[in-house]
């Protein structure tokens, strides 16, 4: 028996020496000697950037949805959802990687990176809250992201409250990036602190702009805040200070449009809406974002002529949409979106969109000269971040180039440009400018701005619309089934006192009311 014992003894031990040593192989030759093994607070920084800026570019389909939601596009492989109005449930699901924050900040390794990662995340924070009240009205806000100290079902804030908090935390990411080094794991302004401050002041003056309505508020403060940071604080100057990603050739990091492995972009037809538009103010952005109809250069027409485009009506019944994308009559989205695999940069807040918005504070008086220099120099940065962006190639442009003589000496001095003198005729021609700068850029912005402004007047078609009633078009997302199923109380408690109980895309929000 104890002989038994003892072989038994050593065959163990023999066991546990082999299964050991071949773990310990097992390690070594599975472990990736170019991936991190521990978590940085750069790695941490580049994931909550990345995610904020790809947020609509999950793919080439995705990519697009912001476009046919602002009648730039139509889609003809089905009826789309966001051409024909359709709004359901949002969800949450861009809030969680927030949870990032507190270790990056955590992880540095110095104070001053410390108030460097503290500030993007407080700009983070106020980006994906910012877009998630837009989508809804009262959003969970302050006990948001609380799981891990036991809250999982969070109250709601009201929607001022939330901008309250948007206002604050934007201020105290100014002041942090002014007492911050650079930082590393920064894909868009590589870790400059000065061009985060610049974003998160310039992103505050979006957000007051948003909040037109409620200059009363003294709580709010509007018209005091934006002065403040206009006299100030530093703000975006340049369409070097745009905040987004810039593409290259490299695998991961090309356009979100580009033709490899892209199956959607045959269904993309530029609209009569956008084309129209652009005609009306003989706008040579036309020959950049759109390529000529096939159907009228084989008939004759110059690449060059604006008669060589066209596009169906984004209120058309989806049966004539196919009819238009069957006969090949239309004009397709221009071959420097698919053929060039740095395409163009998107942005998500641009130099141009500020300067739209200084331009509509200086016409309601909120800051001096009136307007009217924002409102060119808007044109102008628009024009050359289109321009500054595509190859001086008759492919891309059609030999109608964007130059400086033609933006001053042509565009610039047509009448329908110049600055009006009524203001509600200036705050029309600001609203269509930022409009038509916006072609694939910063998603969502021309539906929220067609909310805050009516312009441009999108046409409603009740044959085709799919919202209820048919002649309107929504004003909100529904909220998530998730918090209807988990968080009802709290929820179901918001919507009674926003919407009298009624969970309804056309009941407006309160910063759309007077």
């Amino acid at each position: 028996m104890n002989k038994q014992i003892r072989i038994a003894a050593v065959l163990a031990a023999a066991i546990t020496t082999l299964l050991t040593s071949g773990c310990n192989k097992f390690d070594q030759i599975n472990t990736n000697p170019d991936k991190p093994v521990k978590v940085t607070p750069d790695m941490l920084a580049t994931t909550l950037i990345l995610d904020a800026t790809k947020a609509t570019f999950r793919s080439n389909t995705d990519f697009v949805r912001p476009a046919q939601l602002g009648k730039y596009t139509c889609w003809s492989s089905s009826p789309s959802t966001e051409q024909y109005n359709y709004f359901g449930r949002t969800d949450f699901l861009s809030l969680p990687v927030l949870n990032n924050i507190k270790p990056m900040v955590d992880l540095a390794t110095t104070d001053p990176l410390k108030n460097a990662y503290s500030g993007l995340g407080k700009c983070m924070r106020a980006l994906k809250f910012f877009y998630l009240t837009m989508q809804l009205g009262d959003i969970p806000y302050t006990q948001a992201l609380s799981g891990e100290e036991g809250t999982l079902k969070p109250e709601y804030d009201t929607q001022k409250d939330v901008f309250l908090g948007l206002l604050k935390e934007l201020d105290e990411a100014n002041d942090l990036f002014a007492n911050a080094s650079d930082f590393p794991g920064d894909p868009v302004y590589g870790g400059k602190v000065t061009q985060w401050r610049k974003f998160a002041n310039s992103l505050q003056l979006q957000i007051l702009m948003n909040l037109y309505k409620k200059t009363a508020d003294a709580d709010l403060k509007v018209v005091t805040r934006f002065q403040d940071i206009i006299n100030n604080r530093p703000i975006f100057q340049s369409n070097a200070d745009n905040f987004g990603l810039v593409f290259s050739n490299v695998a991961g990091q090309k356009y979100p449009f580009y033709i490899e492995g892209n199956q959607s972009y045959v269904y993309v037809m530029v609209s009569s809406f956008l084309i129209d538009s652009l005609k009306a103010f003989n706008d040579n952005r036309l020959f950049y974002y759109a390529n000529p109809s096939p159907v009228k250069v084989a008939a004759g027409k110059a690449v060059s002529d604006p008669a060589a485009y066209s596009g169906p009506d984004p209120a058309a019944p989806y049966s004539d949409i196919t009819k238009v994308a069957s006969s090949k009559d239309y004009s397709p989205i221009n071959d420097r979106y698919l053929q060039l695999p740095q395409g163009e940069p998107v942005y998500m807040l641009s130099y141009a969109q500020l300067k739209f918005i200084m331009a509509e504070a200086g016409i309601r008086g909120w800051i001096p000269g009136g307007g009217e220099a924002h409102y060119t120099d808007g044109i102008k940065a628009a024009m050359h971040c289109v321009a500054d962006n595509t190859p001086d190639d008759p492919l891309y442009h059609h030999n109608q180039k964007i130059t400086d003589t033609y933006i001053q000496n042509t565009y610039l001095q047509q009448a329908k440009v110049k600055f009006a003198t009524s203001t509600d005729d200036k705050l029309r021609q600001v609203w269509i400018q930022q409009y038509l700068s916006l072609f694939l850029q910063a998603p969502y912005s021309a539906y929220y701005e067609y909310r805050r402004t009516g312009y441009p007047v999108f046409t409603i078609n009740p044959a085709s619309n799919l919202n209820t009633p048919t002649n309107k078009i929504p004003q909100r997302y529904l909220y998530p089934q998730s918090e209807l199923d988990y968080n009802k109380e709290h929820v179901v408690e918001a919507i009674q006192r926003q919407y009298n109980g009624d969970d309804n895309v056309n009941n407006p929000m309160w910063i759309l009311q007077d």
